[in-house]
């Protein structure tokens, strides 16, 4: 009795396994999510003004762990959310650096005024040397996914991957846009130049002529125009950020992060590799309205495509785009065409924060089931960006974030080689039929054992046994 016990349960352990996701098949009870809630220094607004400002050493989760989510939200005083059409939040981004040991850098300090050998920067894997965050969005925060699928998570405080005699920290970027009682909203979250005024950039430099708007007019303490007699207190906000993550264990298998850019430069070469010296990332565009040649508002679009050869490899775990008002969605393709994941934005239809009329208020993600979408060191993917042309952008962005693991859990690897195959239908559908036939017959013996046990030996008997 003891062994038909045995077998059972072990055969039902096995179909449970083989049931699940293969994410949780794989995820130890050991790694339970840990959940923290931190805020960032305050800022101030007021009608029309910009804070674009740079936080070092801010609050984040220490040890070795791997991240499993980073969510962000604009906050009052009192902790209610801010909507968009008050507070844009042109974007916040988290960046990683190393500072040696005994140099303090406080929250507000800039660390160009150390020493190059006491700072050094800890990047993510990317080949845009400016696009150097591990976390990051704009005005779509609230609403667009950030998690990692188990296995997986980020990797940091990985003490072999820190400098000796440095330590880790983390630099948050929040660039807000106060838009209360602005001339025009879109204009001003758009950083048009002639509505704040702008000639020359926050070192006093003077812009290109034909530079209408961008980051370079919406700087630290500049002001967009606000309507005449308007009026209205300026008020303390913060940017509340949410992190999830579980300790790094060899269960755990590390993604890298890569970010790229619609406006990279990179052309291919007999001498080209592909590395990050190679890129020119300019960040931001703008995009052309529609002329007025009886154009239908469905063929009124922008759309940008860049090739682009990858200097790694490796599997696509997590896809997202980031855009601007007029965004209508980006994707990532392979040279042959095939689409390996896109990203198209929701936009608000209400006043309350996160459903904004007229702004982006989240961007939709792809998860690749494991081991589905390879991404070969030295293959070219192709980017692709669309706007709307209907009317005039300035300063639009097209990026696109994913996170890549180098490998697939152990069994995954095995299951990865026969879906390669062309019949990978049918060899995985007969492998279940075979399981669940196993599964029934088992279950029918042990039914039968108890059955004739309880009737004793005459039941055995009558089945000639």
């Amino acid at each position: 009795m003891a062994s038909y016990n045995q077998g059972c349960l072990i055969l039902v352990g096995i179909l449970v396994t083989l049931s699940l996701p293969y994410s949780h098949a794989f995820w130890g009870n050991e790694n339970k999510i840990q959940t923290a809630v931190f805020v960032s220094p305050k800022f101030v607004l007021g009608p029309g003004s910009v804070e674009n400002r740079f936080y070092y050493n801010v609050n984040f989760p220490k040890g070795h762990i791997a991240v499993k989510s980073f969510d962000a939200e604009v906050i009052d005083e009192a902790g209610n959310p801010i909507p968009l059409h008050e507070t844009y939040l042109h974007h916040w981004v988290v960046i990683r650096y190393y500072v040696r040991k005994g140099v303090e850098i406080s929250e507000f300090d800039n660390p160009r005024k150390f020493n190059e050998s006491d700072y050094i920067s800890g990047r993510n894997s990317g080949i845009c040397q400016n696009l150097g965050q591990f976390f990051g969005l704009g005005s779509e925060t609230r609403k667009t996914s950030t998690h990692v699928p188990n296995p997986y998570g980020i990797e940091v405080g990985n003490p072999a991957e820190i400098p000796s005699g440095f330590e880790e920290q983390w630099m948050l970027n929040v660039h807000a846009i106060d838009t209360r009682g602005a001339e025009d909203k879109l204009g001003c979250t758009e950083c048009r130049c002639d509505l704040y005024n702008i000639t020359v950039d926050e070192y006093g430099r003077p812009l290109r002529p034909d530079y209408k708007g961008g980051l370079l007019c919406c700087y630290d303490h500049t002001q967009c125009k606000v309507k005449h007699g308007f009026e209205a207190v300026r008020r303390t906000l913060y940017l509340r950020y949410t992190v999830k993550w579980v300790d790094m264990d060899r269960s755990v298998l590390p993604v890298k992060i890569y970010i790229f850019d619609i406006t990279d430069s990179w052309k291919r070469s007999r001498s080209s590799t592909g590395i990050i010296a190679e890129h020119e990332c300019k960040v931001e565009y703008d995009i052309e309205s529609c002329d007025a040649t009886g154009m239908g508002d469905d063929g009124c679009i922008d759309t940008r495509r860049i090739s682009l050869d990858m200097p790694f490899g490796g599997y696509l775990i997590y896809g997202v785009a980031h855009q601007h008002s007029g965004g209508t969605g980006s994707a990532l393709y392979r040279e042959d065409g095939q689409l390996m994941c896109s990203s198209l934005p929701t936009y608000g239809e209400g006043e309350e924060p996160g459903n904004e009329a007229g702004y982006i208020v989240g961007m939709t993600t792809c998860y690749p089931k494991p081991g589905t979408v390879e991404i070969s060191k030295g293959e070219t993917l192709i980017l692709e960006s669309n706007y709307s042309r209907i009317r005039h952008h300035t300063g639009v962005m097209g990026l696109f974030y994913i996170l890549v693991a180098d490998k697939l859990p152990k069994p995954m690897q095995a299951l990865h080689t026969v879906v390669q195959t062309q019949d990978s239908i049918m060899v995985v559908t007969i492998l279940w039929a075979a399981v669940a036939l196993i599964g029934v017959v088992a279950v029918i013996v042990v039914a039968v054992h108890y059955r004739l046990k309880s009737e004793g030996e005459d039941g055995y008997e009558a089945i000639g046994m």
